[in-house]
């Protein structure tokens, strides 16, 4: 009898067809052993040497389901995402001795939804055909799919924290988003961020700008370790949690932690996309208020001609406008910075369809020969915003804060501050109890394009 991709026998019996990746665990020739046992319904189709050769295998479309060791080298977040690109799951069968201080959070945060232990591999075939069902119902590529289910062998106690991909913790995310051509959204992001903290409020400013991001230069933080970086490779090996963010973030102020963005644009490669999710989540369960200055470009992603994963510089960007409560786009005030304003604004909409955004038009001035409410009403052309705000040209104000490496409210009152402050009550009083479903909408849909 052969087999088609996935497993599916050609008489139409269904199969489903395992890779195993053990490296050599003690555990191997029993798993192999009963999976052999299991009946005609279970065929493992291959042993795997690595990792390199699991995802190779993988994206062939020969198998439906990969058994793996948590010692497997290179095992991490990312890795599990491209096996559920492939339409592969999961279930990572761990020793004991494995499983000790802290280990079965880890591998539930690297997206494993199929945990079982060593010494209980009678249960390893129900594993395997429970995870085929995951795989066949069509898994997101961004790692969302059926959450919150036990691992496999664990009792309800032994799991705890949010499942992998789960919008965790209650803290608000506000993205900072404008078009190419400087139009100051690190300016708005730092701003925002400050007057949140001078208010009260606990907040995590994150540069996630993938073309070089300068949220450290204007806040006067000199040292060479991003904290993007520090904080996506724990994430990526399942070992980002609330202090370990804080840890990796850089208090500037009281009140005020920053991420710092990376050290170069070409290095945007090492934040991966299921590990940038998760830094997300954790963001939201350390602070009441996450606000993310982003990168200009909402272009798509190159198709792979070969049906891999291309790359995905973008995906810091679109991801966090997908996921924040609220969005601020920033444009400048000049004819160049409008037209630039009013395309992004279309674009915008079309990478996130419903999304009222908060648009701020900044530099205004009155040698530009038009008034607040013609611009106003340029903005409201191509969005319903929620507000539209104008931000004074300042430069003496903005030029101070820079140079200080400060926001701009602890530099002193000027023109530039009080409308930043009005900007930053307008974000502070904002709820938003439809982005949250908004962003289940898109995960659905995106599941729904997988299959």
């Amino acid at each position: 009898m052969t087999t088609g991709p996935g497993g599916a026998a050609a008489d139409g019996a269904a199969r489903v067809a395992v890779l195993l990746a053990a490296a050599g665990a003690s555990w191997e020739p029993e798993a192999l052993d009963r999976l052999s046992r299991s009946g005609p319904a279970v065929v493992v189709t291959r042993r795997c040497v690595d990792l390199t050769d699991l995802l190779a295998t993988a994206g062939t479309g020969a198998a439906s389901v990969a058994v793996v060791s948590p010692a497997l080298p290179g095992l991490d977040a990312d890795s599990v995402a491209s096996l559920r690109r492939s339409r592969v799951a999961v279930v990572v069968v761990a020793a004991p001795e494995e499983l000790l201080d802290g280990d079965t959070e880890r591998i539930r945060r690297i997206g494993v939804e199929h945990l079982l232990v060593g010494s209980e591999l009678g249960a390893l075939a129900d594993s395997v055909r429970r995870a085929a069902v995951d795989a066949s119902g069509g898994v997101a590529g961004d790692g969302a799919g059926a959450r919150g289910r036990l691992p496999d062998g664990l009792h309800a106690g032994e799991a705890t924290g949010p499942g992998p991909g789960a919008v965790a913790g209650t803290g608000r995310v506000v993205a900072v988003w404008g078009p190419a051509g400087a139009p100051g959204r690190t300016t708005v992001a730092v701003a925002v961020a400050g007057e949140a903290a001078a208010a009260g409020t606990e907040v995590l400013l994150v540069d996630a700008d993938a073309y070089g991001g300068a949220v450290a230069q204007h806040l006067g933080v000199l040292e060479e370790v991003s904290g993007l970086l520090v904080a996506a490779r724990a994430a990526n090996a399942g070992r980002l949690d609330a202090a370990t963010l804080a840890g990796a973030a850089r208090e500037v102020a009281p009140g005020l932690r920053v991420l710092t963005g990376l050290p170069r644009p070409d290095r945007w490669q090492e934040v991966r996309p299921a590990a940038f999710e998760a830094l997300l989540d954790r963001a939201a369960e350390l602070v009441p208020l996450v606000v993310l200055d982003l990168g200009f470009s909402l272009e798509g992603e190159p198709l792979d001609p070969f049906g891999g994963a291309g790359p995905r510089r973008n995906l810091m960007t679109l991801s966090s406008l997908e996921r924040a409560d609220e969005v601020v786009v920033v444009g400048a005030a000049d004819p160049v910075g409008l037209a630039r304003l009013a395309h992004g604004l279309v674009e915008l909409h079309e990478v996130v369809p419903g999304l009222r955004p908060r648009v701020v038009v900044n530099r205004t001035r009155p040698s530009l020969g038009w008034s607040d409410r013609e611009v106003r009403g340029m903005v409201e052309g191509f969005v319903r915003p929620l507000d539209v705000h104008f931000l004074p040209e300042d430069r003496a104000a903005a030029d101070r804060a820079l140079m200080a490496g400060r926001s701009l409210g602890e530099t002193g009152d000027s023109r530039l501050h009080a409308a930043v402050r009005a900007l930053a009550a307008a974000v502070l009083g904002t709820a938003s109890p439809r982005a949250r479903a908004r962003r289940r909408g898109i995960r659905r849909r995106r599941a729904a394009t997988a299959r």
